[in-house]
């Protein structure tokens, strides 16, 4: 570069009349489109509700409206009783429950059984309508399991008598035939 340019460029920079806001002057200060604002823009501005204001408060020299309570407000308290649970009387039939699962019919005296527990602890809760439909499932469902049981004891028993009557015909005539052929 020659001090002929230079020149030029000293020429040109006297010839705008609008100082840049870069001057060697205050080079050390910032723009003013690069500074932070000092109060941060409303809320408004991006979508926010206002801030709520408080309320202002006005002296009056005039008595207080009797309808007007100027303390806070306070609900009573409501007064809960609690009852103690009545437990029910309904019986649970668990003994005979356990006799048809254990003499009669097995799936049945399950069904019995754990109605008979149900019907129980509808008692303890004190709700009756549901003891009282579970002592009629328990009771009905040991009477069936019982009637099964009956009905297979009977055929168990009519199954041996019957084989043992044929096993005694066999064993009869084996013996006939013994004596007969023996002399």
């Amino acid at each position: 570069m020659s001090n002929h340019n230079y020149e030029e460029m000293k020429g040109n920079a006297s010839v705008t009349s609008d100082p840049s806001s870069h001057s060697e002057k205050h080079f050390h200060q910032e723009s003013d489109s690069l500074k932070l604002p000092l109060r941060p823009p409303s809320p408004m501005s991006y979508g926010a509700p206002p801030p709520l204001t408080p309320p202002s408060y006005q002296s009056s020299s005039e008595p207080p409206d009797p309808q007007f309570s100027q303390g806070p407000e306070f609900q009573s308290q409501q007064t809960i009783f609690i009852t103690p649970v009545q437990p029910t009387k309904e019986p649970d039939n668990t003994i005979y429950s356990i006799f048809t699962l254990m003499c009669c019919f097995l799936p049945l005296g399950i069904v019995a059984l754990v109605y008979s527990i149900k019907t129980q602890e509808a008692n303890h809760s004190g709700n009756a309508t549901v003891a009282q439909k579970y002592s009629r499932l328990s009771r009905m469902m040991a009477h069936i399991a019982f009637g099964f049981g009956i009905l297979i004891w009977t055929l168990y028993i009519t199954k041996l008598t019957i084989h043992s009557r044929k096993h005694d015909e066999t064993t009869d005539q084996g013996l006939a035939n013994l004596s007969t052929n023996n002399p």
